[in-house]
């Protein structure tokens, strides 16, 4: 059983971590918990609660996801392409965005740490589409239980700073936090344009 090397390791989960946005994540999880009135205790277990489900979300998809390839009958590049401009229009709307999309209903029904905090906010279309294509590319028990613990860490960080989200506020203002889901969107338009690429130039040259 081969791993990824520590530096190959550490950057998967600098690539998860920023595939789930995670600055972004904290402006709409300020923004419900303003619109909910919730006191401080209340917030920090809606961010456990966020944070173990976009992880339970993460694994899953990653670990099951390449089913779709299996079932339906589509190909791995045809889905890297697919999933690669999905994101790459989620990064392009984290650039250019200034909060959350206008006409959205951030409070949804139910849990909110599923709805609207894990999915669709954090574990949106491309961010699904991305780990069903790492789950089916890679190979080997030693990469599929690193990407595991990526994942894990990558949601531990991001239930880090959902955790000290009021903190993090007073700290980053409205102008810090737009800069880094601006700088955010700016990788994932990178990653996605690398996707892309990588699923055309299978197609076409096998």
């Amino acid at each position: 059983m081969s791993f990824p090397t520590p530096v190959e390791w550490i950057g998967l989960i600098v690539r998860i971590t920023l595939l789930l946005t995670p600055f972004f994540v904290f402006s709409v999880f300020l923004s419900l918990a303003a619109e909910e009135h919730l006191d401080a205790k209340l917030q920090r277990k809606l961010a456990h609660r966020t944070a173990f489900a976009v992880m339970i979300s993460c694994i899953v998809l990653y670990l099951f996801g390449n089913w779709i390839f299996q079932y339906l009958g589509i190909t791995i590049d045809a889905f890297r392409i697919g999933a690669g401009l999905v994101l790459l229009l989620n990064g392009i709307d984290l650039v250019r965005a200034k909060g959350i999309p206008p006409g959205r209903d951030i409070s949804g029904s139910g849990d909110p740490s599923v709805v609207p905090l894990a999915i669709p906010y954090t574990v949106g279309p491309g961010t699904i589409g991305t780990l069903i294509v790492m789950g089916a590319a890679d190979q080997g028990a030693g990469n599929r239980i690193a990407a595991v613990v990526a994942i894990v860490c990558a949601t531990f960080f991001l239930g880090v700073v959902l955790h000290f989200a009021d903190a993090l506020e007073r700290v980053l203002k409205a102008r810090g936090s737009s800069i880094l889901s601006k700088l955010t969107g700016m990788y994932i338009v990178a990653l996605a344009a690398q996707i892309i690429f990588a699923g055309v130039r299978n197609l076409i040259f096998g």
